[in-house]
């Protein structure tokens, strides 16, 4: 293994209690003690995005649910870290080629390496993070499994918090490259702000994303921070004072421009105030349960249970949610906490149901 993280709390935790790949999301028995007492006969193997093993975020996430794998399970491993697009398809047939019973890719620009490779390798487990496969209706194979997360449920909790807190009024977000797994957290902060004005009779505004033309401000990949921070001061200078960047390693670029402005960070895919080195202000994160959907493929494949149906992380089944407010803990409003879990219910219950035509089905 080629990097070494410390596996989150929020990760161990939901790991431990293995969550289930399925519609429903509900656990499966628990076995054994947790932890491995012998290696056994099978190879877990990951590709990243350029985004690379340490962007304190998706990849970071998917990382570290292969290393629990490996410590929990004793499964062995294989990794490659993509630095350009170019390499997505070699690095995963060279996954392949290393007699991987599973491979990961991390994020949509994988797809189609990993489409390629299920079709040609019909023995080899693949799983998509953050995407569908593009098959053509019907003709699935039943070796390839997407893991997706409807973050505009958990974008839209974050979007309400963030127009609480704002003292300017305005808010923002602004994303890598604009495809499905990203703009649908714009689309759920975005109805988010909208909900917290509607309870509030206020009009906080939201700059960086127009949820029904669908277009707003984009860094152009998920690596360069420069870019990142340049997109983050254009919304700073429209009065931002709250700002959500959905860029993978990109977005860290916000981290000095909001810090020069004294303004607010919601971070991503993991816990910021954990994961990244702008903990004093990160309001809170939008978290995608990477590493235990990783974790729980991995050990379907342990028990010859693999299956190609599609998981869908939610905050009914916790394959998505809000990170605590940490720092911000005592500035945020005890009406706006609350405000929040009742929130999360009534979109757990179906009462609230967050429209995203981004949204995974």
């Amino acid at each position: 293994m080629k990097r070494s993280f410390k596996t989150s709390g929020a990760i161990a935790a939901t790991a431990a209690a293995a969550l289930i790949l399925s519609s429903c999301g509900e656990a499966p028995e628990e076995e054994g003690d947790g932890a491995a007492s012998e290696e056994v006969d099978y190879k877990a193997c990951l590709v990243s995005d350029e985004g690379g093993w340490d962007d304190r975020s998706f990849n970071q996430s998917a990382f570290e649910g292969l290393e629990m794998a490996i410590d929990e399970l004793g499964v062995d491993s294989a990794d490659a870290q993509s630095t350009a697009e170019s390499e997505y398809g070699p690095n995963v047939d060279t996954m392949v080629q290393q007699n991987c019973d599973v491979v990961f890719g991390v994020g949509f620009l994988l797809e189609e390496g990993l489409r390629e490779a299920a079709e040609a390798n019909p023995e080899t487990d693949f799983a998509l993070i953050d995407s569908y496969f593009n098959f053509e209706e019907g003709e699935e194979p039943e070796n390839a499994k997407p893991l997706v997360f409807n973050t505009g449920e958990a974008a839209y909790l974050a979007g309400y918090v963030a127009a609480a807190m704002s003292e300017t009024g305005v808010v923002g977000t602004w994303g890598g490259i604009q495809i499905p797994s990203v703009t649908v957290f714009m689309d759920g902060y975005a109805d988010g702000v909208e909900r917290y004005n509607e309870d509030n009779d206020d009009d906080v505004e939201v700059v960086g994303w127009d949820k029904d033309g669908q277009n707003g401000s984009f860094s152009g990949d998920f690596s360069d921070q420069t870019q990142g921070r340049e997109v983050t001061e254009q919304l700073l200078s429209q009065d931002a004072d709250v700002i959500m960047p959905v860029a993978g390693n990109a977005g860290v670029g916000a981290g000095p421009a909001l810090e020069a402005a004294d303004a607010k960070m919601i971070w991503v895919d993991s816990d910021g105030y954990e994961s990244t080195d702008y903990g004093d202000i990160v309001l809170t994160s939008v978290m995608k349960e990477i590493g235990a959907a990783v974790y729980a493929t991995i050990d379907e494949g342990v028990q010859d249970g693999f299956t190609n149906e599609s998981y869908v992380g939610t905050l009914e089944n916790e394959g998505v949610g809000l990170a605590p407010f940490h720092d911000f803990e005592d500035e945020v409003p005890s009406e706006v906490a609350e405000a929040i879990e009742q929130l999360r219910q009534e979109i757990i219950d179906g009462e609230t149901v967050i429209e995203s035509e981004n949204a995974p089905s």
